[in-house]
């Protein structure tokens, strides 16, 4: 596959505000395994190579474990992952496929039991902002594969 646009170059603009985006959620209290696991399985579900190369690799170098990583897109089958990142997965599942599956009042009282008013936020912005990414790599063609993660 070949790149279609460098967006960082045409835009750098975006591209900043995209970055910032990050920048701020790393600096909440997420976890960062949390945010790994949120951000590979909305990869999954939006079928992004490039967001899910990265993020695996992301969470790899964060001390995640294969099995858990194998067992994402099947998380509710599993025992492997905590009730926080279970309500955390549920939420990344509905706020991505929002046209079909809505967030439930339900859903919302589960989460909000495992996550208090800042941090449930900070979460949605979370999976907003890599529904976003995958969004725009997707449609430029980002190709998989260089991707390295950071020393951490």
């Amino acid at each position: 596959m070949e790149s279609r646009l460098d967006y960082y170059t045409i835009a750098p603009g975006a591209a900043k505000i995209m970055m910032e985006f990050e920048k701020y959620i790393r600096s909440t209290n997420l976890d960062s395994t949390l945010l790994e696991l949120v951000k590979t399985r909305a990869s999954q579900i939006n079928g992004c190579a490039f967001c899910l190369d990265m993020h695996t690799k992301d969470a790899r170098a964060n001390g995640e474990t294969e099995q858990r990583l194998y067992g994402l897109n099947a998380w509710r089958e599993t025992d492997y992952y905590s009730e926080q990142e279970r309500a955390a997965l549920a939420l990344t599942e509905a706020i991505t496929e929002i046209s079909v599956k809505n967030v439930p009042d339900e859903l919302y009282q589960k989460v909000r039991e495992r996550f208090n008013e800042k941090d449930f936020v900070d979460l949605v912005y979370a999976i907003i902002t890599i529904n976003s990414w995958n969004r725009l790599a997707i449609t430029m063609r980002a190709v998989p594969g260089t991707y390295q993660p950071k020393a951490r």
